[in-house]
């Protein structure tokens, strides 16, 4: 078993993203009811807002970075039936999942790389991405093929854990994921590892306000956020100028 201090060196060092997607992989058969638990039953709701800020004109084309098994391309797909939506990640097993689940719809797998896209400038009218921001090794890099695969005045939608700022939810929240969190997952999934992961990423990732700043220096505009779930969650949402 991975100790504390191998997981932390892990999540700064250059072999990040493939510690990351062999995470993923592992633990894809019990992800969707990690994030059901985890959540309390409320990822699903977060996705469908997602849906709407991103804000796809008719049988416009979206991109679900960091797809996982599908859910956000799912619930743009709910929303508008004429979207083309490409789900894409890293690790494979994740859409293999998402693949047979079946109720996902016409959405398009593949894999790619976050700091790398596959695709040409202004592809897409909208980039949506839930939980990825926090895994990937270069925040900025990963803003900047955001913006460049995004079509002039298309949007982009980020959904991260952030942790409430202050008080007593703040507390509650340091005990939910690091002592509640890891010992859930070692039941759910086997892999105590990987959920203890989930709290350190987030105490190395920005909060809000300097989230919404880096976007802003990658050429993003009109950047704004909204906390849910007493603010442990935050939806950063923005606009490439046209």
């Amino acid at each position: 078993i991975m100790k504390m201090s191998e997981l932390e060196k892990s999540l700064e060092s250059s072999e990040r993203g493939a510690y990351v997607s062999r995470m993923f992989d592992r633990i894809a058969p019990r992800y969707d009811l990690m994030n059901r638990l985890m959540s309390l039953g409320q990822d699903q709701r977060w996705r469908r807002r997602m849906a709407t800020l991103a804000a796809l004109p008719p049988a416009g084309w979206a991109l679900d970075l960091a797809t996982g098994t599908g859910d956000v391309a799912a619930a743009l797909l709910q929303r508008d039936p004429s979207a083309h939506v490409v789900g894409a990640d890293f690790a494979v097993e994740m859409m293999r999942v998402g693949q047979q689940k079946g109720q996902n719809g016409p959405i398009t797998f593949m894999a790619a790389d976050g700091l790398a896209l596959p695709f040409a400038d202004q592809s897409f009218d909208a980039v949506l991405h839930a939980f990825l921001m926090r895994n990937i090794a270069d925040i900025r890099a990963g803003f900047r093929e955001q913006w460049r695969v995004l079509k002039p005045g298309g949007t982009v939608v980020c959904l991260e854990i952030v942790g409430p700022a202050a008080g007593w939810t703040r507390t509650l929240y340091h005990l939910f994921f690091e002592r509640i969190v890891p010992q859930l997952g070692t039941v759910v999934s086997g892999d105590r590892m990987a959920y203890s992961y989930l709290p350190q990423s987030v105490l190395r990732f920005p909060d809000p306000e300097r989230l919404s700043r880096l976007m802003a220096d990658e050429g993003f505009i009109d950047v704004r956020y909204e906390r849910l779930m007493l603010g442990s969650i935050a939806i950063h949402s923005a606009r490439k100028a046209e």
